[in-house]
C-alpha cells in the first residue's frame, strides 16, 4: 500500500488547483487548463489528425472568439465528435498490453498489466516487477482478451530477459524490461505493435477524458472509456477519473488519440485528517479489509514524459542504450551515436557534442573564451563526376547546420535518395549520387564559432541557454528569431522587439515551438543559434560562403537545392557568383528566410527574389519550426513559387522528407531534362 498511501498524500496536495479547476469548470469552461496548454494541445490535435481541420474550422467561424474560447470550442469539438479511425486505433493499442502472472503453488497468478513500448520492451509498474528478479519469474500473456464474439481467445505467452535489460525506479513506479522473442525469434513488438511514446507536452488538457486498457483483478482485457476525465497535472503524475480495479496496475493511460499520456499505477483512497486510508462506511481501512473495502475517489498515474527523461538521464552502456533508442524518435531516446543519415540535424546527445566546447577541469566563474590560432579544417567539398549532365548544367546540394561529424558521401547519398523517390513518383528519371556537387561546410562553421562559445555549460536541462551564442549581439538576434517563430506559430505575447522580459518569453516560446511542432527544443535551439551566429558575424558568414565557393563551378547553369541555414547561404552566394554562371533554377526547403529577424540581415540588402534566379521554388511543412515563416509571399518581391507539403511530426525539418514529395522533386527533373523554361 505504500504506493496507495503517498498518492493519498498528493491527492490532498493537489487539493486547492483540483478545486479550483472544479469552479472553472462549474463556470462552463470545459477545460479548466492554462491557454498555454489549451493552445499546444489544439495544435498538436490538428497537426496529428486528432481532428479535422474543416471541423475545426466549422466550430469557429460563426462567433468571435478570444484564443481560450477558440481553443476551448476545438477541443470540445474533439471530445464529442470523434473519427471513424478511434475504434481500429483503439483496437490496435489494445493489442500491446498484456496480463503478467506469477507461478505460485503450482498455479499462476495475475498481479498486474503491462505494455509495449518497443519491439522489446514492456513498461509496468515498479510494485509489479520491484527487481529482476522478480521479473524473470513471471510470464506474459498477450491476446488474453475475449474475441468480437466473446468468445476467450488463444492467449500468446511470453517470458522476460531482465538479464539483458531491466531498468526500475521506485518513486516514479516504473519498470521496463525486455521481452524475449518468441519460438520463431521474432520480437513481440512485431506481432502485436508497441506504443510510440512522445516526451513532449500537449497530448491532454485538465478536463479532457482518458481511456485505460488493463487486466483489473486479472480478469481477460478490459477497456474504460468516456466518462473519465483528467482531475490534475502534477510535476510527476496526472490524477484521473476512471474506473479501475487492482490489477490495472501497469496499465496505459490513453487520450482519444490513443497516444500514451500515463502508466497507471495508483487508485487514490479517501483519507481522514490524520492521512488514515477510509473505507466506503467512513471507518478507518486496516490490513486485511481487502482493496475492495476502500474508498477510492481518483486514480494516479505516472506521466509518460517524465518517465522517458528519467530513462535519457540515466548512465547506461551502449548496449542498453541501443534498446532505449528502439522506442523512436518522439521518445527523445534516439541514440545520439548513430543518428539517421538523413535528418539535418542530430539528436541532443550529439548536438550538445558537436557544438558545445567541453568544460575545463577546474570550475571557473564566467565564461572562458578559446584563444591563440587555430587551423582551418581540411577542405572536404565533394565535386560532381566530369560530364554529368551534359558537362554544362550542375546539380547542388547544399546542406543545413550540425552535420560536422557526418560523412559528405554519405549524406549526398541520403539527399539523393530523397530526391529520386520525389522524381520516380512524378514520373521522371532518377540521378546517381557521383553527379551531384555537395559543398561541405559544416567543419568550417563550427570552426569559426568555436571561438565565440564559452567553457561553461549552461543549466542542465535549458535548451535556450545551453545553445545561445556568447556575443550580446548574436544572442539578440538568436532570442528574436526564437520569439518571432513563436510569435508566428500562435504563442500570445510574443514580441521579438522589447527587451522587457525576453529570457521569459524566449524559453516559453522555445517549449511552445516544441510543443506545437513535436520537435525537440534543442534540435531547435541549435538551428536558431547557427542561424544567428552566421547573420550577425562577418568571420563566420565569411568562412562559410568561402568554403562553399571552393566547390562551385565557374560557368553553366545551376540547379540549386538548398536546406535550412543552407538557403540562407545560398541567397549570400548569389551575390558572389561567378557572371558566367545562370541560375536555372533555386529550390528552398525547411527554410528561414520567412522570419523579418533574417531577411533584413542578407546580403541582397532586402527580400527579394534574386534577378539572376530564372525559378525559384520554396518548399515548406506547416509544422517544421523553421519554417514557421512561409510561405514568403507576404515578405519577398517576386516571391517564389509555394510548395506546402505534409512531412511526419518528427521528421518535419528532415530534407530527405522534402525532397521525396513529388511536386518538389518535379521541378528538379525538369530542370534537368531541359523541361524547364522561365
Amino acid at each position: 500500500m505504500r504506493q496507495t498511501r503517498a498518492a493519498a498524500e498528493r491527492y490532498r496536495w493537489s487539493g486547492s488547483e483540483r478545486d479550483e479547476a472544479c469552479r472553472r469548470h462549474e463556470r462552463g469552461e470545459a477545460f479548466p487548463d492554462s491557454p498555454e496548454m489549451l493552445a499546444a494541445r489544439t495544435a498538436r490535435l490538428i497537426q496529428r489528425n486528432g481532428l479535422p481541420v474543416e471541423a475545426a474550422l466549422e466550430a469557429t467561424r460563426a462567433d468571435a472568439l478570444d484564443q481560450p474560447q477558440l481553443y476551448e470550442r476545438v477541443l470540445g469539438v474533439a471530445k464529442d465528435l470523434q473519427s471513424w479511425s478511434f475504434l481500429p486505433r483503439g483496437t490496435r493499442a489494445a493489442r500491446t498490453v498484456a496480463r503478467i502472472s506469477v507461478a505460485e503453488n503450482g498455479r499462476e497468478l495475475p498481479i498486474g498489466t503491462g505494455f509495449l513500448v518497443s519491439p522489446r520492451l514492456l513498461l509496468t509498474n515498479h510494485h509489479v516487477l520491484p527487481d529482476a528478479a522478480a521479473a524473470g519469474s513471471v510470464v506474459v500473456e498477450f491476446d488474453a482478451q475475449v474475441s468480437v464474439d466473446n468468445t476467450p481467445e488463444v492467449s500468446r505467452r511470453f517470458v522476460l530477459a531482465p538479464g539483458t535489460f531491466f531498468v526500475a525506479d521506485a518513486a516514479l513506479d516504473f519498470a521496463l524490461v525486455l521481452v524475449g522473442p518468441d519460438a520463431d525469434g521474432r520480437p513481440a513488438g512485431e506481432t502485436f505493435g508497441w506504443n510510440r511514446l512522445s516526451v513532449q507536452t500537449g497530448k491532454l488538457v485538465i478536463g479532457e477524458p482518458v481511456n485505460i486498457i488493463g487486466h483489473p483483478s486479472g480478469r481477460l482485457k478490459e477497456i474504460s472509456i468516456r466518462e473519465n476525465r483528467l482531475e490534475a497535472r502534477l510535476d510527476d503524475f496526472l490524477q484521473y477519473q476512471t474506473d479501475t480495479e487492482p490489477g490495472s496496475s501497469g496499465s496505459p493511460v490513453f487520450n482519444d488519440q490513443w497516444e500514451v499520456t500515463a502508466l497507471h499505477h495508483s487508485g487514490v483512497p479517501r483519507t481522514d485528517d490524520q492521512g488514515r486510508i477510509l473505507r466506503r462506511d467512513g471507518q478507518p481501512w486496516r490490513e486485511g479489509d481487502g482493496d475492495d473495502a476502500v474508498d477510492w475517489v481518483s486514480n494516479e498515474g505516472v506521466r509518460i514524459s517524465v518517465i522517458l527523461k528519467h530513462l535519457a538521464a540515466l548512465p547506461l552502456d551502449e548496449a542498453r542504450r541501443a534498446y532505449l533508442a528502439e522506442m523512436g524518435p518522439e521518445s527523445g531516446l534516439a541514440d545520439a551515436a548513430t543518428p539517421h543519415a538523413a535528418t539535418t540535424v542530430p539528436p541532443p546527445a550529439a548536438q550538445r557534442a558537436a557544438i558545445t566546447v567541453p568544460p575545463p577541469a577546474a570550475p571557473v566563474d564566467g565564461p572562458v573564451i578559446e584563444t591563440g590560432a587555430r587551423s582551418a579544417p581540411p577542405h572536404a567539398g565533394l565535386p560532381a563526376a566530369p560530364g554529368a549532365f551534359g558537362g554544362s548544367r550542375h546539380v547542388i546540394f547544399l546542406h543545413g547546420r550540425s552535420q560536422e561529424k557526418a560523412e559528405p558521401e554519405r549524406l549526398r547519398r541520403y539527399w539523393t535518395a530523397g530526391l529520386n523517390g520525389g522524381l520516380t513518383r512524378a514520373g521522371l528519371d532518377p540521378i546517381a549520387p557521383a553527379d551531384v556537387c555537395f559543398p561541405y561546410y559544416a567543419k568550417h562553421l563550427l570552426h569559426a564559432m568555436r571561438p565565440l562559445e564559452a567553457l561553461s555549460l549552461a543549466p542542465p536541462g535549458d535548451p535556450a541557454e545551453a545553445m545561445a551564442p556568447t556575443p550580446d549581439s548574436t544572442r539578440r538576434l538568436y532570442e528574436q528569431l526564437i520569439v518571432e517563430a513563436a510569435g508566428r506559430a500562435g504563442m500570445p505575447g510574443a514580441r521579438p522587439d522589447s527587451r522587457e522580459g525576453l529570457a521569459d518569453t524566449v524559453h516559453r516560446g522555445l517549449s511552445w515551438l516544441a510543443d506545437t511542432t513535436d520537435l525537440d527544443r534543442l534540435l531547435i535551439a541549435a538551428i536558431f543559434g547557427d542561424v544567428a551566429a552566421y547573420l550577425d558575424d562577418p568571420r563566420v558568414r565569411e568562412a562559410v560562403l568561402d568554403c562553399v565557393l571552393r566547390d562551385l563551378p565557374r560557368s553553366g547553369r545551376l540547379v540549386l537545392v538548398t536546406h535550412s541555414l543552407g538557403t540562407v547561404v545560398a541567397l549570400d552566394l548569389l551575390t558572389r557568383l561567378d557572371p558566367a554562371v545562370e541560375v536555372e533554377l533555386l529550390v528552398t526547403a525547411g527554410s528561414p528566410l520567412g522570419l523579418d529577424s533574417v531577411h533584413r540581415r542578407l546580403l541582397i540588402g532586402e527580400p527579394r527574389r534574386p534577378d539572376r534566379v530564372a525559378r525559384w521554388v520554396n518548399a515548406w511543412c506547416p509544422i517544421d519550426p523553421v519554417a514557421i515563416g512561409c510561405p514568403l509571399g507576404d515578405h519577398w518581391t517576386g516571391a517564389p513559387d509555394e510548395v506546402a507539403v505534409a512531412n511526419p511530426a518528427t521528421r518535419a525539418h528532415d530534407i530527405e522528407e522534402y525532397l521525396a514529395h513529388p511536386e518538389v522533386a518535379e521541378p528538379i527533373g525538369a530542370a534537368l531534362s531541359g523541361a524547364l523554361t522561365s
